[in-house]
């Protein structure tokens, strides 16, 4: 299995995870042509994906869906009414009707020998979720979580046993505070169904940490309200000041690019 962020920011977020058989994305909110060469690294293209998965419809996710769905005729997979909020984008251009499959968060499908499960987060956004992803034989196990202004039971439970995940670290309060945003975006991103900040992050890592993990991508920082080498102080600090059996130098933990492909981890 191998697992990389495409582009993870606020300016645009997409996800590879795929098997030597089944290619999957998580959202598509880069261009076409960014994608393209993101999936270059991996000796694929678009041509090869076997499924789009969207976790909302905020356009730093689903960007590029008119491009692609148009020209590659891929399946694209979101809650009803995510899926709802794209055919009224008219910026999208025409998103073929019939590559649309509504699903049900806790309600797991397959797609070639993956098995994906949609699970409820919190954000404003019309019926937002996140993906864990596993084998069929639930050897491998991944996930990606972002755009959440808070973190449940149930959202730690999804992000259990995992060997690779993707998880939201937005902002530093710090920063958020100062920056340039007005009050009423910066309670917005501080609410419930905002953003996570890098110690809400940390703190999610460290309460769903185990002996399998592999990797942790910080994911969706802001570029006005965060700092990379920032996030990934804190989120270990997090971890380390924790009464965990964990530190953060027993995994791999990085940042993913903003503009660019990540690591690519295989597993």
């Amino acid at each position: 299995m191998r697992f990389t962020s495409i582009a993870s920011g606020s300016s645009g977020n997409s996800t590879y995870i795929g098997t030597e058989d089944t290619h999957v994305l998580i959202d598509v909110g880069v261009t076409m042509k960014a994608i393209n060469e993101g999936l270059h690294h991996l000796e694929l293209g678009l041509q090869d994906v076997n499924a789009i998965f969207l976790t909302h419809e905020h356009i730093d996710h689903i960007k590029a869906i008119g491009t692609i769905s148009r020209k590659y005729g891929i399946p694209v997979y979101g809650t009803l009414e995510t899926l709802q909020e794209v055919l009224m984008n008219r910026s999208l251009g025409v998103v073929p009707k019939d590559l649309l499959h509504p699903i049900l968060p806790d309600h797991p499908m397959k797609v070639g020998d993956l098995k994906i499960r949609a699970f409820s987060i919190d954000h404003d956004a019309a019926n937002p979720v996140g993906y864990r992803i596993e084998t069929d034989d639930e050897s491998k196990k991944a996930a990606v979580a972002t755009d959440m202004g808070h973190y449940t039971p149930y959202v730690q439970e999804h992000l259990m046993d995992l060997d690779v995940m993707l998880v939201e670290a937005n902002h530093d309060l710090g920063m958020l505070a100062s920056g340039p945003y007005p009050v009423s975006l910066k309670r917005r991103i501080l609410s419930d169904h905002g953003h996570l900040s890098n110690d809400n992050a940390g703190s999610l890592i460290d309460e769903t940490l185990n002996q399998r993990i592999r990797h942790v991508f910080l994911g969706h920082l802001s570029k006005e309200n965060n700092l990379p080498m920032l996030a990934l102080q804190t989120v270990k600090h997090q971890i380390d000041a924790s009464e965990s059996e964990f530190h953060a130098d027993d995994f791999d933990i990085t940042v993913a690019k903003r503009d660019g492909i990540s690591e690519i981890v295989e597993f």
